[in-house]
C-alpha cells in the first residue's frame, strides 16, 4: 500500500515527554513530505496552539483541532471544517458543572475561557502553553459558539460524569477524553474520525490510503476509520487492542520509525 496522508496526534505521540519533536522525528517529517504524503496533526488542543508547533515542524497544511471540530489552512488560516457544540447542550452541559461544581472550560474565537482561576485551569494552561481569560458571569460565554467544552477532575469521577452527560445531553454531542484528567465536549461530528475523512476527500485520497498514529482514546476514531491505525507504545491497552500495528513510544520516536517503515522503505 501507497500511503499518502497520516495524521498524527501530538502530546504523548508527536512529541515526548520533553515537548519537543526530536530531530530524528522531525527529518522524517520532512522526508514523508519531500515523498509527496500530506502530514497533517490531528490533536485536541486549539488551533493556535497546535498552529505554533505545526509551523515549528514546518507543516503548511490543514491541520486537525480541538479533536476533529475544527479543520484549518496554516496558510491562509480558511476554515474547512467546523462544528460547534449545539447550544442547548452547552446549557445543559453548564447546569450540570454548576450544579456538582465541576471545574467547566471553553473556548470562543480560540481563546481560552472559564468563569472563575483555580489551579485546574492554571496546570491546563501551563501544560497546554495557553493564555486564559475569566469570566465570572459564565452564561455569557456559553451562549456564544463553541467547538469544546472541557471538564478536568479526577479520571474515576470523570468516568462516572462521562456516563451522566451522555444520557442527559444524548447522541448530538460526542463526548471522549484525551487524558485522564480531561473529559471534553464536543458536537457528535466533532470527532478525529469525521475531521480525517473529510480531510482525505479535501485532498482525493482515500481513507485506505491514510495512517492515523495516536496514544489516547480520543484517537480511536481516527485509527478505525484509516487505512492503517497505529498506536504509540505508550498507548493505552484500549487503543493498542483496536490498532493495526504498535510503534515505538513518544521518546522512542515511534512517529519516525512508522514513517520509515510504511512510507519511506515501502516502495
Amino acid at each position: 500500500m501507497t500511503y499518502k496522508l497520516i495524521a498524527i496526534d501530538i502530546d504523548d505521540t508527536l512529541i515526548n515527554d520533553n515537548k519537543e519533536v526530536t530531530p530524528a522525528t522531525q527529518t522524517a517529517l520532512e522526508q514523508a513530505v519531500a515523498h509527496g504524503v500530506v502530514v497533517t496533526l490531528a490533536t485536541g488542543r486549539a488551533y493556535a496552539s497546535a498552529q505554533a508547533l505545526a509551523r515549528q515542524t514546518k507543516l503548511n497544511v490543514p491541520i486537525i483541532t480541538y479533536q476533529g471540530a475544527l479543520v484549518k489552512n496554516l496558510l491562509d488560516e480558511k476554515v474547512l471544517y467546523e462544528r460547534y457544540v449545539p447550544q442547548d447542550a452547552s446549557r445543559k452541559l453548564y447546569d450540570y458543572c454548576l450544579e456538582h461544581n465541576l471545574h467547566l472550560q471553553t473556548y470562543i474565537d480560540d481563546k481560552l475561557y472559564a468563569r472563575e482561576e483555580n489551579d485546574k485551569l492554571r496546570d491546563y494552561a501551563k501544560l497546554n502553553g495557553t493564555q486564559y481569560h475569566i469570566e465570572p458571569d459564565f452564561i455569557k460565554v456559553i451562549e456564544q459558539k463553541t467547538p469544546k467544552l472541557l471538564i478536568i477532575d479526577e479520571p474515576d469521577y470523570l468516568d462516572e460524569v462521562a456516563v451522566a452527560l451522555r444520557e442527559l445531553l444524548g447522541p448530538e454531542v460526542h463526548i471522549t477524553k484525551s487524558k485522564p484528567y480531561f473529559l471534553e465536549i464536543m458536537h457528535s461530528e466533532g470527532t478525529k474520525g469525521h475531521a480525517l475523512t473529510f480531510l482525505a476527500d479535501h485532498f482525493g485520497h482515500q481513507l485506505s490510503e491514510c495512517i492515523a498514529i495516536g496514544d489516547s482514546w480520543n484517537d480511536h476514531e481516527m485509527l478505525e476509520v484509516a487505512g492503517l491505525g497505529v498506536a504509540m507504545g505508550n498507548a493505552i491497552p484500549a487503543l493498542k487492542e483496536l490498532a493495526d500495528y504498535i510503534t515505538a513510544s513518544n521518546n522512542e520516536d515511534g512517529v519516525k520509525q512508522v514513517i520509515e517503515k510504511f512510507v519511506l522503505n515501502a516502495e
